[in-house]
This record gives C-alpha cells, sequence and structure tokens, in this order.
C-alpha cells in the first residue's frame, strides 16, 4: 500500500467555469462543489474560484474546461493548469449523441414540437444565428490584454484603459 508524501499533493482533476480575468497567461477558474450541511442532511452549491496557468489563452469567458492541480504553486495565485476545453461557450453537443441540446431537450425535437404546434414569433432561431466570435471587436473585448487603471490623473488621461 502506497502512503502519499505529506509535503506532496496528489495530482487531481477539476470541471471548472472560464470567468474573465486580467492576469497574463492564467484564467479565472470557477470549480463548484457541494459542500454538506450536517444538520440538514443536504449538499449545498459552494464555489471556489482559482487561477490556472493558460499561456496559449485557450479559454475565453463562458468556457467549461478541465483544469488540474501543479504539483507546487507557479506564484502565490497560480495553483492549476488549463487541460483542455470541454464545452466551448454557445452551442453545447450531448457527448454520447452528439445533437445540439437547449436545456434539456434536443433541438431536433424542439423543431418537431414547433412543427405540430407553429412557432411563436418572437422565439429564438438557432439555425440563422451566428456562431461564437462574431461579436469580436464589437462587444465581445475577451481576445484583448486588459488594461486596468490603476490611478486618475488629469495629466495623464490613460486613454487605452478606457
Amino acid at each position: 500500500m502506497s502512503v502519499l508524501n505529506p509535503g506532496k499533493q496528489a495530482i487531481k482533476y477539476c470541471l471548472g467555469y472560464c470567468l474573465p480575468s486580467v492576469k497574463e497567461n492564467a484564467a479565472k477558474i470557477r470549480i463548484k462543489r457541494l459542500k454538506l450541511d450536517e444538520y440538514l442532511l443536504m449538499y449545498f452549491s459552494d464555489f471556489e474560484f482559482v487561477y490556472a496557468y493558460d499561456p496559449k489563452k485557450m479559454c475565453k469567458p463562458g468556457d467549461t474546461v478541465l483544469v488540474q492541480n501543479l504539483p507546487e504553486k507557479m506564484t502565490r495565485l497560480i495553483t492549476h493548469k488549463v487541460i483542455e476545453i470541454i464545452y466551448p461557450f454557445g452551442d453545447i453537443v450531448d457527448p454520447i449523441t452528439g445533437k445540439k441540446v437547449v436545456r434539456e431537450q434536443y433541438r431536433d425535437s424542439m423543431k418537431r414540437i414547433n412543427e405540430m404546434y407553429g412557432e411563436w414569433s418572437n422565439a429564438f432561431d438557432y439555425d440563422t444565428a451566428p456562431p461564437r466570435g462574431s461579436q469580436e471587436d464589437k462587444r465581445d473585448f475577451s481576445h484583448k490584454d486588459p488594461v486596468v487603471r490603476y490611478h486618475d490623473d488629469p495629466n495623464n488621461p490613460q486613454p487605452e484603459a478606457s
């Protein structure tokens, strides 16, 4: 039977949600854990926020990613690294059937229901929706490096930070 060295940490993988981050070469990841309330004997959601090393800048805000613990901390804050993107933000695909999903329904079944009962005039049309990345430089600036305004100085307006 092997015993772990108390000074070393076991490598483990976690599934997380990518958030906007100001750090270079790092992504802010929200990891959901279930915490047991011993009085009610029920599990409740508890979120842990970590920074993961992402030198290739693979993940964008909204992606579901697989992160791994680093054997030792890279910096004071960076404790994980991004392994791969499981679900990019946008169209969700069922991994077993390969069909596109909206909440708990397949899009094919939604189309059949709409054919039977008729479509709503204000329903969202998934077929004509643009793919992810069509709003870059218009509304989505997650591909650009963030600039932080540290102080307001009337002599130095810092136009690049606004």
